[in-house]
């Protein structure tokens, strides 16, 4: 007799036989591009589900390369989503000029980018949501965080932009992470008012030890009980200020969340979905340890991929970021059991997918205020400019080179966070670009004394948090992005022997562990950083030189294995 694993595996091939998920594979093969092969799905099963997560706030269509050097711990290198460009293509099957190659990688970026123009937009996305309700009404519409923080307006409005598009989109459920920069107080008080339900079964206070907030949430939808479990991102207060929301804890909660998976189940629940902002291998792991989850929607590595992975008879999925992708997701639930499924990962291409008029109207409205600030010119790129990968980006370089520039360092420390989008070389560099890279609560620039000791165990500090084979102490971003250092690093070696051979790059000498270096950076998790706001360093800078050019950096030395 068949297994449901088995069956569950041969859903998946036949989704891959039907022709790459919907049938979009060929179509963006010849480089025609049509709104209803982005959308064409052969309606199945009795449930759907919508997934977004990772959009960072922006309401508008942008360029976003995704990584060049995503290597991820030695257990799962080489596996989805461990592959980036020529590996990535081959495992999928995708063609190499292909509208999905410029969606899904970095390869040939400008040149396919000019071909296919940006991606996202919440006017289009709202467009994808509107024409799968329409197909089925009663589609669940999750998302999973990072929703309310990313660009000025959303740092100026504390989230409320985010809030009112998210609202009139029609969400059901999502979970969080960058929501708690906003402060405990704003969180709650955004909560407070939405239409739809704010879950993280992790969540908790510390003085009481009880959770926080709704843990689930239970829909009926096509004749199914739905349960929606939230998994908020574990390591918020330590990725982040915790001053910023005291009093509460968060973390993995595996225990808990078995717990909550049989307690939905004891109520009926006939399919348990995880809305999580775990990180892909995280929930990879979480997947395999907790019994009774039928699919994990999965956020916070930014990770697109074209079709489920399955760990035992757990489906993951993966739904990029930046409002590039939504995720159509059909099922077969019978007799309590998800019986089959068809998926779709569907790429908004902002030029081919038509805006949703009232979605546009309110996205102007909700920028209207700031319009002429963010639209300002500050200057121009020669360069590719883009954050995304394990190591430095040109837009990180850049944000370095402004640091040492405006703070008078030696050398400049910038978090190695995911989010914010690329520019394409010739193009102009407004106010907005800057704050779509900078705009955090906590922004204030630093510049402080720091040996080549404190340098050599910070990046120690960050490569085993990046790096750690067990996934559940992998705590926060990709590594520090760093400028006027070198370094060379073995991602494979044991706890505290990663990191060798720095230089000082302005001479050239080797960095000396009892020598103090003058030291520039910005977003530090203490309470009391003093400076000036990152993205005025940055725009002084960059009106400064006028046009920029960032060359790609060679001053960090990888090697695995």
């Amino acid at each position: 007799m068949i297994s449901r694993r088995e069956f569950l595996q041969a859903s998946l091939a036949a989704g891959a036989l039907l022709g790459g998920q919907g049938g979009w594979t060929r179509a963006m093969a010849q480089q025609s591009l049509h709104q209803d092969d982005l959308l064409q799905f052969d309606t199945f099963g009795n449930v759907s589900l919508i997934h977004i997560t990772d959009i960072h706030a922006q309401l508008k269509p942008v360029w976003f390369r995704e990584a060049s050097v995503k290597l991820g711990a030695a257990p799962v290198r080489g596996q989805p989503p461990h592959l980036v460009g020529q590996d990535f293509l081959a495992h999928y099957g995708l063609e190499a000029t292909s509208a999905m190659a410029h969606a899904l990688t970095h390869d040939d970026f400008v040149a396919l980018g000019r071909a296919y123009g940006r991606m996202g937009g919440m006017d289009r996305v709202a467009t994808v949501v509107n024409t799968i309700r329409a197909d089925r009404p009663d589609a669940l519409l999750l998302d999973g965080g990072d929703t309310w923080h990313g660009s000025m307006t959303a740092l100026r409005s504390n989230g409320q932009d985010m809030v009112n598009v998210m609202n009139a989109l029609g969400v059901d459920a999502m979970t969080s992470h960058w929501e708690f920069t906003l402060g405990a107080d704003r969180v709650d008080e955004i909560v407070a008012d939405l239409p739809f339900a704010f879950l993280g079964q992790n969540i908790f206070d510390t003085d009481w030890n009880e959770p926080v907030y709704d843990p689930y949430r239970i829909f009926e939808r096509g004749g199914v009980r739905v349960a929606v479990i939230g998994q908020a991102f574990p390591y918020t207060p330590i990725a982040n200020p915790s001053w910023m929301f005291p009093g509460l804890s968060f973390g993995i909660r595996e225990q808990r969340m078995q717990e909550m998976v049989n307690e939905v189940r004891g109520q009926g629940a006939d399919l348990v979905v995880v809305l999580s902002h775990n990180g892909f291998d995280v929930d990879r792991q979480m997947a395999a340890r907790v019994q009774g989850i039928d699919i994990v929607l999965t956020g916070h590595t930014h990770d697109a991929l074209p079709e489920p992975l399955l760990v035992g008879e757990t489906l993951l999925i993966a739904s990029g970021s930046n409002g590039k992708f939504v995720t159509r997701l059909d099922l077969d639930v019978r007799d309590g059991r998800m019986m089959g499924f068809r998926h779709k990962l569907i790429p908004v291409f902002a030029d081919v997918i038509e805006p949703d008029a009232d979605m546009s109207a309110l996205i102007d409205a909700e920028r209207a205020p700031y319009l002429e600030e963010l639209t300002e010119v500050v200057g121009h790129t020669d360069s590719l400019l883009y954050r995304r990968g394990n190591f430095n980006g040109t837009w990180d370089d850049l944000i370095c080179n402004a640091l040492m520039d405006g703070r008078d360092a030696e050398i400049a420390l910038s978090p190695g966070v995911r989010w914010g989008p690329s520019l394409m070389p010739g193009d102009a560099i407004t106010r907005e670009d800057i704050y779509n890279m900078t705009a955090m609560s906590y922004g204030q620039a630093y510049r402080r004394e720091m040996t080549g000791a404190d340098l050599h165990g910070a990046l120690e500090d960050i490569a085993e948090n990046l790096f750690h084979p067990d996934p559940y102490f992998q705590q926060g971003g990709d590594m520090v992005r760093v400028g006027g250092l070198g370094y060379r690093i073995d991602v494979d070696a044991p706890m505290g022997t990663r990191i060798s051979d720095m230089v000082h790059l302005a001479s050239g000498a080797p960095v000396e562990m009892d020598r103090a270096y003058m030291v520039a950076g910005w977003a530090s998790v203490n309470e009391g950083a003093e400076g000036p706001q990152i993205w005025d360093v940055v725009e002084r800078y960059i009106r400064g030189q006028g046009r920029v050019s960032v060359p790609e950096s060679t001053n960090i030395e990888v090697v695995t294995g």
